[in-house]
């Protein structure tokens, strides 16, 4: 069977991953990428752009979940991962899944398999991790916070905090992929947010933010510092969005300033 070689451009979803799956069987193409719609890359091969199509992405996965129902679950974090091309990574696992079936989940080493499960092993340890390491802030009755992470976790941060702040209005926006996870009235919803900067605490939240350094420095005992064991417990690409680590002159404190002003400081909620 003759393929014909092309690029496929998508939106970034999963749902459109999938789609791109779908193409390329039915229009018997081969891509040699798969790109995303911001994506600017000197290609050539000719580029496509493929259709998020909902029938056309449950049909790839009804497939998947036919051969094993631990596939498409693994696939849908392979995307949320911080792996070099996954795009293009799960797309050769598919192909080779659908050749040789069931068998090849039994192979962990397989060359075509064992990449994505270090890219999802990777994903849920940063996850973990950050569930202990994000430092919320009061904005005007609201919690905030920041984070810098490689994967994008937010999908599997959001049961976590929307449980453990059922009865509260807050957000989390992902610095790396320009996102936020928002929650209020028992509402959530991951959306894109290109631009954002956090307003700086008034002096209620500074006092708790100084209270809180003075207390990480206390527990401490200077005789048993071991910095390199504290780096693998606690990584120093985490510290930037702790606020155990942040200096006191890294705190402004801004006077009270009245809701409405403040409301344009913070992303809007549901």
């Amino acid at each position: 069977m003759s393929w014909r070689e092309i690029i496929y451009q998508y939106d970034g979803s999963f749902e459109g991953l999938l789609c791109c799956i779908y193409e390329s069987y039915t229009q018997k193409e081969r891509p040699t990428a798969i790109i995303t719609q911001d994506a600017d890359e000197p290609c050539l091969f000719e580029i496509r752009a493929v259709t998020t199509d909902r029938a056309h992405a449950q049909r790839i996965y009804r497939s998947l979940h036919k051969i094993s129902p631990e596939v498409g679950p693994l696939l849908r974090r392979a995307h949320l991962s911080c792996l070099a091309d996954k795009e293009m990574a799960i797309y050769r696992f598919v192909a080779k899944l659908y050749r040789e079936g069931a068998p090849l989940l039994s192979r962990l080493s397989d060359e075509s398999y064992l990449p994505l499960l270090k890219a999802v092993r990777h994903l849920s340890h940063e996850a973990e991790l950050l569930r202990g390491f994000v430092r919320f802030s009061e904005l005007d009755g609201m919690l905030g916070a920041e984070i810098e992470p490689k994967g994008r976790v937010l999908p599997l941060l959001r049961r976590h905090f929307c449980d453990r702040f059922y009865n509260e209005s807050f957000f989390i926006y992902d610095r790396t992929h320009r996102e936020a996870l928002l929650y209020s009235n028992r509402v959530s919803r991951i959306v894109p947010l290109e631009h954002f900067e956090m307003a700086p605490p008034d002096e209620t939240e500074a006092q708790y933010r100084r209270l809180w350094r003075r207390f990480y420095d206390t527990i401490a005992i200077r005789e048993r510092e071991n910095p390199r064991l504290r780096m693998t417990h606690m990584p120093k690409r985490f510290w930037g969005t702790m606020t155990e680590f942040q200096e006191e002159s890294a705190m402004p404190i801004k006077a009270s300033p009245p809701a409405a002003q403040t409301a344009r400081n913070q992303p809007a909620l549901p």
